[in-house]
């Protein structure tokens, strides 16, 4: 008998003989099967196209009912979830590096992850959070603030709301909220002699003026500082809160001047509190205390917490380094840390960097210039809640100027810096209980 096939017996016949080509093509085929792919490696390494929209695929997977788990500082942070098709396909349509996974690989990767000796942790993250950002609509369609930008890009989905609906408490509908680079003192980014005769500061004046005095409020600051207590509130609630820019320090120094007047008469019609300092109630704040402001309706400076003014630093040595965390102790500051690289570049805004000597205590930071004491990114708790504060205006654009055409995020689709926003984007996913105000 031709030594190719072999006997195989079938109880209704006997023996059959069957070609051992054909047995073989079998066997690999349910190898093969055997060890069908069950996991999407998206890494977040160097090898990764597309760092940013791989955030976006992580909220698309927590969008479709999918889990992902955030294997903190394993090759940058990657994510991984279990194969769908759909999901690969995904990928695939935005352009985003990702690997096929066999279980076998899988368990490897989570035994490596779990050894108590190296700095690595899995996070699981459960549900897409609702996100808002507080930022005015009618200025929305040409609005360069960056994280409006990376949420746009990475394709995550966001709502804006302001002043009406934060007032009406429409809060309490969303995990996070991020403060566009708004001025929350009612002096208009301070800006008075460079736009007063713009039509866009004219219009906006007159629309804030509405709001406040449809609510019953005298003066813009004195709604403004009733939206700062109600996102406050929010967040010791459970919410998390992200702002950049003006957005961080404007929002402390008006909750300290709760019970005075900083606002010169070209802002609100009458002068500042001339002892609006010593008035000044740093228990209300979240991140900043013993700070002075500057009451000087024409300068640009709102206080001493932005060190925008008096740093020297040039250009070329404008980094700030981010700290490593212990991610299996740390791992709220790990998750926010989590990058391809720790060393970002420096970007200018109206709140650049935040004086590290006007921080509280308790205020976790993420990343510093240290030699020039300034903090460029932190973090801290409040009542149930969370926040972090980033400086600058956009990390792509050095010294972004009012006008000035929105970074195009294709050109820079790794981007260090900005994918410390998108670490707090995902962030509130990782909570097991959502909580509300």
């Amino acid at each position: 008998m031709n030594c190719h096939y072999v006997p195989v017996f079938n109880p209704a016949c006997g023996p059959v003989y069957l070609d051992m080509k054909y047995l073989l093509a079998l066997f690999l085929t349910l190898s093969v099967f055997a060890a069908k792919a069950a996991f999407i490696l998206i890494p977040m390494d160097d090898v990764q196209k597309d760092h940013l929209k791989s955030y976006g695929i992580a909220f698309w997977v927590l969008k479709n009912g999918e889990t992902v788990d955030w294997l903190l500082n394993y090759r940058g942070g990657s994510f991984m979830t279990q194969y769908v098709k759909k999901t690969e396909d995904e990928c695939k349509i935005r352009g985003i590096s990702y690997e096929v996974i066999a279980d076998a690989k899988a368990n490897e990767i989570i035994t490596e992850i779990s050894d108590p000796s190296v700095n690595m942790d899995v996070v699981k993250l459960e549900k897409a959070p609702k996100i808002a950002v507080y930022a005015p609509k009618e200025r929305f369609v040409d609005n360069d603030d960056a994280v409006i930008l990376v949420l746009q890009y990475a394709e995550i989905p966001f709502d804006i709301i302001y002043d009406s609906e934060i007032l009406k408490g429409d809060l309490s509908k969303y995990d996070w909220l991020h403060l566009h680079h708004e001025d929350f003192t009612g002096q208009y980014s301070k800006s008075y002699r460079r736009i007063k005769d713009q039509p866009i500061f004219i219009e906006d004046k007159k629309a804030q003026e509405a709001t406040a005095h449809s609510f019953g409020y005298q003066k813009v600051s004195q709604m403004k500082l009733a939206v700062a207590r109600r996102i406050r509130d929010y967040c010791a609630g459970g919410g998390f809160l992200f702002a950049m820019c003006s957005g961080a320090d404007s929002f402390d120094i008006a909750l300290a001047a709760c019970n005075t007047d900083i606002c010169g008469a070209v802002y609100d019609g009458d002068p500042a509190d001339p002892m609006a300092q010593s008035k000044l109630d740093f228990g209300q704040t979240l991140a900043f205390q013993n700070f002075t402001v500057n009451t000087n309706p024409y300068s640009h400076v709102f206080s001493d917490i932005d060190v925008t003014h008096t740093r020297h630093i040039r250009r070329e040595d404008d980094f700030f380094t981010l700290f490593d965390f212990s991610a299996k102790w740390d791992v709220v500051p790990c998750m926010l840390t989590q990058d391809h690289d720790r060393v970002i570049k420096g970007f200018k805004g109206l709140a650049t960097a935040f004086n590290i000597s006007k921080l509280k205590p308790d205020v976790t930071i993420l990343g510093e210039l240290k030699s020039a004491g300034e903090a460029h990114y932190i973090h801290g708790e409040y009542g149930k809640g969370q926040w972090t504060f980033y400086g600058g205006h956009d990390p792509e654009d050095y010294a972004h100027n009012s006008g000035e055409p929105p970074t195009d995020l294709s050109l820079h689709p790794n981007s260090p810096g900005y994918r410390l926003i998108l670490n707090n984007v995902l962030f509130p996913a990782a909570r097991r209980k959502k909580q509300k105000t």
